[in-house]
């Protein structure tokens, strides 16, 4: 998300677990994503998974292709 960067003044990244310790297995985990761009309303993405490292790595290829996609918007106008 670098080349973003220079637009971007906010990210956060909430992370959870949704069965918590009752029970494991599954798409559990999950990451959601929200990023703020200079000008313009948060875009926020999510990713379920079975562990945290695949939900962050799933949330930040959604959020690229987001961005990716309101960046070619914003240049068209």
């Amino acid at each position: 998300m670098e080349r973003f960067s220079d637009r971007i003044t906010r990210i956060e990244v909430h992370l959870t677990d949704e069965n918590g310790q009752a029970k494991s297995g599954g798409n559990d985990k999950r990451c959601l994503l929200e990023v703020r761009l200079a000008g313009l309303q948060p875009m926020t993405v999510s990713h379920d998974a079975p562990s945290i490292e695949q939900a962050v790595s799933g949330a930040v290829q959604r959020m690229k292709r987001s961005l990716t996609s309101a960046s070619g918007r914003l240049n068209h106008h």
